[in-house]
């Protein structure tokens, strides 16, 4: 699935935004913060996690997905 690129998103909001999703199902990456060295490029560091969270955020995901689609896929 491609997604378009947006250069306007705020890295610090997309934190917030991404760290409330986040805590909705129950998952936290401690390291999860905008990347201060690269402000130019809007990253976003995600960090090291468990594997169990890594799992979970997997899991989440999948069902974000499969939610999403409304009859066969393309």
């Amino acid at each position: 699935m491609a997604t378009k690129e947006r250069n306007d998103v705020d890295p610090h909001a997309a934190v917030e935004t991404l760290r409330a999703a986040l805590a909705d199902a129950d998952i936290v990456l401690p390291s999860l913060r905008g990347d201060p060295a690269s402000p130019q490029l809007r990253l976003v560091e995600l960090g090291r996690v468990r594997s169990d969270v890594a799992a979970r955020l997997a899991e989440v995901i999948r069902r974000g997905v499969a939610a999403s689609h409304v009859g066969p896929k393309p």
